[in-house]
This record gives C-alpha cells, structure tokens and sequence, in this order.
C-alpha cells in the first residue's frame, strides 16, 4: 500500500536525521524535497502546497529535545499533519437505529462497485446487520450476475429482479427486506466511463425515492487526480456522505488518498486492499498516515489476527506446545488462520519499520501455496508424525504436490527446527500465561 511514497518519504526524512537541530535551510531542503514527492505521487497542487506551508509554520523555531532528533520532530510534524489532511479521526457508516438502513454504492464503472458491495454486506453481516443486495445496475451485462455470485458465495440474499427500471429495482429491494426480516440494504448502482448528465439524474432518482442514510462514492485509488476530479463533480451532484479507495494494494501513488478529502470535503470510511470479499478495512487516518511513513499499522495487524485467529484453538494449541505435539496439522492450520489475514506484502507493510522496504523486498507471495500443496500431499499419520518420512515417503509427496525432493526436504528440516525450538521454549516455561485462560480476550 503506496509502497512507493513511503519509500522515498523515508529516504527524504534520513536526510535530516542526525542534524544537531532544525535550521531554517534544513527544513527548506527537506520539505522542499517532500513538495516533489508529493507532486510526483500525483498529489492536487493546491493540497501539497497548503501541506508543506503547514509543516513548515510548525517546524520553524522548534527546538529538537534531548531524547529525540531532528528527524523524529520533522517526522512527527509531518506525521500530525497528514492526520489532518486524511480527516482528523474515524467517520462510522450511518445506520438507523429504527428501521431497515439503506444504503446506495455509486461511482464510475470499474472503480470497484459491485465487488465493494459485497465487501460491505459481509463486513456488516460480521457486525450482526442482516443485510441485502440489490443488484441495480443494469447496464454493465455482467454485473446483475456478478453480484449473484459474491451475493451467493458470502451467504447473503441478492434482490435482483433483471433489467427493469433502476427506481423500481431499488424500491422493490427496500419492501423485500422490509417483508423478509432483513434490516440492511446495499443498492449497487450503475456506473459510467465519465461523468454525464443521464446516469447523475438516474441516481439523483433513486436518492430522491428511497431517501438513504448513507451515500458511498467508490473510487480507484490508482487513477490519481481524475478520480479526485470525479469525486467532486459526483459529491456536487448527489452530495454523498463518504469515499471508498479501492484498489489500495496496486500500484497506487497516493495522490488519490492524500487528496480526495481535503478537495471533496467528505471523509474516507473504507479502504479496499484486495478482491477477496474480505479485504475491506474500516478507514483511520492516524493508521494511513503511520503506515505511508513506513510506521507500520500495529492495531490493524492486532484486528486482523483476531478476526483469523479462533480463540479455542489457540488455547488448544498452546496446550500442545507445552507438550511438544505440535505436528505438521497443526501447522497447515496456523498458515490457513495467516491466509484469512491477507497478503504476506499487505501483512508485512503494517510492521513498523517493513513499510519503505516492501517495493524492493523479495517477497514470494505462492510461498504458503507451495508448503500447502506438500503438507496436503502427506497421509493423516505422516503428518501426525513426521518421523516416519523416509525416502521413498518424499519422493512420493514431491511428485503428489508438483515440488522437488529438495523442497520436501527443505521443509521437513524447517518443520524440525521449529519443533526443537519449542521443546526447548516449554522445558524453559516461556508459555503464554494468558492463554492459559479460555476466556481471554483482546480487547
């Protein structure tokens, strides 16, 4: 996620890291170099430059204590201010609290629509809303169908009566959640190569007739300016209530996420970082602005473990590490709980200190695939006991999985490693006490 600006935010920063103190020149040159990354990363030039004049009022005179440098105050100015710039604080999705929530996803066509639609009906869905989708995009053939399929695959029901009148397909999906118990509804609504009279009227229409409480604007973070450009004359005619940024995990520059707000006016509440329906993460600014300084996002890590991680088998787990069981099932599951968690890039860009080395970073994201296909290759009592893995066993997994004998062996040895390693961890009692208690949470 804009592992680019982090990057060379991070190269610019080291400059005047170890300086004696902030001098007038040396915060020139720093912000001055800042100022052409932020162009370059496609920033509006108004916002860069309202962002660098800000910096600098706060930075000029302040003296550099004894416990940090000059690059840690500079860091942390910078820090505040793209806080603010991203939106100050976290702005929740409106949901009433007295009868069925509506909800109406609008944008250009291939921004992420239909698929951020789902997303939001399982995110919901986790939050115990019952919701629906309404497939009311009509114009895009494939796109009724679509919905049906993520619709079919998440577990949520899908009001898609055809290519009817867009109004009638949103006030139908309201009176059929209304009959069935159901207390959400998602519309998807169609969407345009630019922005035109005709498609603005048409959900100018729908808003009109179902009245929603919340409004999305879904928007391609790779499109830079045009898709700030859009937002504005979308939010000037249907006056939404937030900003979706989809596609974060591409090849993004950031100009999208540094700009639509302080252009538009209206908040970030989602950022999408993937296709699977779920990869949707609730929008912080403090965290965005951590992880494009290459800060790391400790909390979302936390957050996404503990929505992978099922308490009863880490307990369960624990209690075989202790007793040095820990076999190649076990292990198949932790990687399945690491999967539900993300990429090993998007993982590895919330760890303080990985965020600038991501974009030069060796990383195999089919590693886990490979380790799958092997360990799945093996019977129940290889894997409950890897002991018995001779050589004729590995030559046979190698061929099951479609990998090398070197890569059985090489993933045996690991395995072994790792086994003497906890034995030696239980012998000396370094056991996580808190999960000795299967009531235990985070919180």
């Amino acid at each position: 996620m804009l592992e680019d600006l982090t990057a060379k935010l991070d190269k610019a920063l080291k400059k005047i890291t170890g300086q004696g103190k902030l001098t007038e020149k040396n915060i020139a040159d720093t912000l001055r170099e800042i100022r052409v990354i932020l162009l370059d990363a496609d920033v509006n030039y108004r916002v860069a430059k309202d962002f660098i004049e800000k910096v600098t009022q706060k930075a000029l005179g302040q003296e550099v204590l004894a416990s940090i440098t000059p690059g840690q105050l500079i860091t942390k100015i910078i820090y505040d201010e793209l806080v603010v710039l991203l939106g100050s604080s976290n702005t929740e999705v409106a949901i009433n609290g007295s009868g069925v929530t509506k909800m109406m996803v609008v944008g250009l066509q291939g921004s992420g629509k239909t698929t951020f639609s789902a997303k939001l009906a399982r995110k919901l869905k986790g939050m115990g809303r019952r919701p629906l989708l309404v497939a009311a995009d009509i114009y895009r053939p494939a796109a009724i169908e679509q919905l049906k399929v993520l619709g079919k695959n998440i577990d949520i029901p899908v009001y898609a009566p055809g290519q009817i009148d867009p109004k009638e397909i949103a006030t139908g999906g309201l009176n059929y959640a209304k009959e069935n118990g159901l207390d959400t509804i998602i519309v998807d609504t169609a969407g345009r190569l630019h922005v035109d009279e005709e498609m603005m009227t048409e959900v100018a229409d729908v808003k009109k007739l179902i009245q929603p409480d919340e409004i999305l604007f879904v928007v391609d973070s790779m499109t830079g300016q045009d898709a700030v450009n859009s937002a504005k004359a979308f939010n000037e005619k249907v006056d939404f209530n937030g900003i979706v940024l989809t596609k974060m995990d591409g090849d993004s520059r950031g100009g999208c996420a540094l700009s639509i707000r302080a252009v538009v006016g209206k908040p970030i509440k989602f950022i999408s970082n993937g296709e699977k329906t779920d990869a949707l993460e609730v929008f912080f600014p403090e965290r965005l602005a951590s992880r494009i300084l290459g800060k790391g996002d400790v909390i979302s890590l936390v957050e996404k473990a503990q929505t992978a991680f099922d308490q009863d088998e880490a307990f369960e787990l624990q209690e075989k590490l202790k007793k040095s069981k820990f076999d190649f099932e076990d292990f198949l599951k932790q990687i399945k709980m690491i999967q539900k968690m993300g990429s090993l890039s998007s993982l590895l860009a919330m760890v303080p200190g990985f965020g600038s080395k991501i974009k030069s970073a060796d990383i195999d994201e089919n590693a886990f695939v490979k380790v799958e296909a092997i360990i799945n290759s093996m019977t129940r009592a290889e894997r409950r006991n890897p002991k018995v893995l001779n050589g004729s066993r590995r030559s046979r997994i190698a061929k099951g999985s479609g990998t090398s004998i070197q890569d059985v062996n090489r993933l045996i040895k690991q395995f072994q490693e790792m086994q003497t390693m906890i034995s030696r961890m239980s012998k000396m009692g370094l056991n996580n006490s808190l999960l000795k208690n299967k009531n235990f949470k985070l919180n």
